[in-house]
């Protein structure tokens, strides 16, 4: 691929964005599952809906040179459909990968250490399988789709009459 795609300085960046995104998402979907009675898939989408916020600022200041960019509005449009995308990567990638695992090794779960805590291994490896796969496509999609203008927004704009 191009070299450009893969520059270090914005995969370090971008890694270290999609870091705090996808430990706010490990949070919130531990939390809702503990505290409330949610599915996993809705965990998931809450997680992913909770970090999609945080993540356009963090990668719009951080990431792709694009903090001085005039283009807000049309960077939004662009990164919530990318964002669409993987939110399908990560909740049914996620759900898929955990499904597989219980039917193929069994649930296991640990217990933290000098605590009640119960972790499902399971669902922890897939969540972290699904984030990854969402992360590259995210990376290629941020990169050379949301943070550059590719003439999408202004053709989105004339075939909606806006």
């Amino acid at each position: 691929m191009n070299s450009q795609l893969f520059n270090k300085k914005d995969l370090i960046a971008y890694f270290i964005v999609a870091a705090i995104g996808a430990s706010l998402q490990l949070l919130v979907g531990t939390l809702l599952q503990e505290w409330f009675l949610v599915t996993y898939e809705q965990a998931l989408f809450a997680g992913y809906v909770a970090s999609f916020f945080v993540g356009f600022y963090l990668t719009k200041l951080f990431a792709f040179n694009a903090k001085n960019s005039a283009k807000t509005r049309r960077e939004i449009a662009k990164f919530t459909l990318v964002s669409i995308i993987s939110c399908i990567i990560t909740v049914y990638g996620s759900s898929l990968l955990y499904s597989v695992s219980v039917d193929m090794l069994q649930s296991y779960i640990i217990t933290i250490p000098s605590s009640t805590k119960e972790v499902n291994v399971n669902k922890l490896v897939a969540h972290t399988g699904g984030m990854g796969l969402s992360f590259i496509s995210n990376y290629i999609l941020h990169k050379q789709f949301t943070f550059r203008n590719t003439g999408f927004y202004d053709k989105l704009k004339r075939l909606l009459n806006l």
